[in-house]
């Protein structure tokens, strides 16, 4: 899946009438009114702040804010409670049964319960509803699959026990089902909230630790904090989103924003240890993996050797270094390091011109002239391609005699569209919804899923993936993701590029700012020091 503006605290030229009363109160003793602690960032906003329908991380990291469910993850990655205050598993691990807290409510303070969780959830499944992750976040739940395919409304794994208590039965014992459960489509959402209808979402009624005050399209989005929020309020009154205000490093220089993400243009002033803004960069590892995937239905990459011939002929770490400044790190795996599942042993593709020459001579096709056109499908507005993209494409004209075209689809709506838009090639980041290597492997490899956008089929991956899934040794299962992955590597079903790492600026009087191994800012424990 496919980042933060002005500070009220900055000095501002008042009127003669309000400096006096400032110079009076000073004076007098008496004390000035405190000032909100309020958060200053930009961004480009989100697509949807539908949880059902959410599948981009620039959507998340605001649903995140507004929304929750059952369960949540700690900072090592663990589920825990969120508004389940617990719940008891089944010896057979096949039955959760949640137990909500009392003091749970939605913004409004209406009381969460059982049957909101049970609505929430039918919705996400309800074809009507649009939804691309239900099939692959909840299909683990007995009676999702029927609901999804419409012979079905209700869920027949859900049941409501009493308002505070449901049953959730699934169709295996699963070691990853409770952390999917705290991805956006689990979330709760108010019935009455959906009633409205159309764009319910632009106003809200959620249940997460901020809530939504105002949102203008492409100008400005506000939270502000949920003082019924059922675990401690966030110590932050708001957060001021300037939406498409300019460069985030500019504004994070003249004071405009109070953290900015640092993109490769300016990464050499942020990592310079004599320059100004060394001791305000963070660094963030991420569990992401950027790739080019190969559309195994579309020529010439219907032939194994083509899509071996077009790893082999790219020379990363030269685009990584030249373009990238170093700021990636080279993947060898599909599963990025810091996973549980990551294989370290996988030697990565080597650059060797030779060997792609070769392939493509032993392929089906024995020459590049036999190529059909080659068109390749990205996120973009329309203009330049990136520079790391431009030196891949390079890569391929000067050591294969290929020419591509690119083609960019609208970053709003790439992820939603690339499965039925998806040319012989693609590229595109895959950022962790929750630890395991489930949800890189079996998410995008396995026959027919729904983020299978190349098409990939290979009847041993997928037993292979379906063992890994019921296996409740965490060896043999691991075990089991490496084989699977290696044939994935093997038959070229991608070209794995790099992992990606975060670098923030955050000024100093913003304390404890974080942003989870998944991209998300975890901004209710971040607070203004006075």
């Amino acid at each position: 899946m496919v980042k933060l503006m002005k500070k009220a605290r900055q000095l501002m030229l008042m009127p003669v009438f309000a400096f006096t009363i400032a110079i009076l109160l000073l004076t007098t003793g008496c004390p000035m009114p405190q000032a909100q602690e309020v958060l200053n960032l930009s961004d480009l906003g989100p697509i949807t702040l539908d949880p059902a329908v959410s599948s981009d991380s620039s959507s998340h990291a605001y649903i995140m804010q507004i929304f929750s469910g059952l369960v949540a993850l700690d900072d090592d990655l663990n589920p825990i409670p969120d508004i389940a205050e617990s719940w008891q598993k089944s010896q057979d691990g096949k039955t959760y049964t949640f137990f909500l807290r009392k003091g749970a409510k939605f913004h409004n303070g209406k009381d969460v319960t059982a049957q909101d969780f049970k609505f929430s959830w039918e919705r996400s499944c309800n074809p009507e509803t649009g939804s691309q992750t239900a099939a692959m976040y909840l299909n683990d739940i007995m009676g999702v699959k029927d609901v999804i395919e419409g012979r079905a409304t209700e869920i027949s794994g859900l049941e409501v026990i009493d308002d505070y208590t449901i049953k959730v039965t699934i169709d295996a014992p699963k070691a990853y089902f409770l952390a999917k459960l705290s991805y956006p489509t689990a979330f709760v959402v108010d019935k009455t909230n959906i009633a409205q209808g159309g764009n319910w979402w632009s106003k809200p009624n959620g249940t997460g630790p901020f809530k939504l005050k105002e949102w203008q399209v492409g100008q400005v989005l506000i939270l502000e904090s949920n003082k019924l929020y059922y675990k401690q309020p966030p110590r932050i009154n708001q957060i001021n989103f300037q939406l498409l205000s300019g460069t985030p490093m500019e504004l994070y220089e003249t004071g405009q924003i109070d953290i900015a993400q640092v993109y490769t243009d300016y990464i050499d002033r942020a990592t310079d240890k004599n320059g100004p803004f060394y001791k305000e960069l963070n660094v963030f590892p991420e569990l992401s993996t950027y790739y080019i995937g190969f559309n195994v239905n579309k020529p010439p990459f219907d032939d194994i050797s083509i899509r071996n011939a077009f790893c082999h002929a790219v020379d990363k770490e030269r685009v990584i270094k030249i373009t990238m400044k170093g700021t990636v790190v080279n993947a060898n795996s599909i599963v990025p390091p810091g996973m549980p599942g990551n294989n370290e042993n996988l030697p990565g593709i080597a650059y060797d011109i030779d060997k792609a020459k070769s392939l493509i001579a032993n392929s089906k096709y024995k020459n590049v002239t036999e190529f059909p056109p080659i068109q390749i499908t990205v996120s973009g507005w329309g203009g330049d391609i990136s520079t790391s993209l431009g030196a891949i494409i390079q890569d391929w004209r000067e050591n294969l005699g290929v020419d591509i075209t690119v083609r960019q689809i609208e970053p709003e709506i790439f992820l939603y569209y690339l499965p039925e838009e998806v040319d012989e090639m693609f590229m595109i980041g895959w950022v962790a919804d929750y630890p395991d290597p489930q949800d890189f492997l079996e998410n995008l490899f396995y026959t027919g899923a729904s983020y299978n956008t190349g098409n990939y089929s290979n009847n041993t991956v997928d037993e292979l993936l379906d063992r890994a899934a019921i296996e409740s040794d965490h060896t043999t299962r691991m075990n089991l993701y490496h084989k699977a992955e290696k044939i994935i590597l093997d038959e070229a079903a991608c070209l794995p590029l790099w992992y990606n790492t975060s670098y923030i600026l955050v000024k100093p009087f913003v304390k404890n700012y974080k942003i989870n191994p998944m991209g998300i800012p975890l901004l209710s424990q971040t607070y203004i020091e006075k």
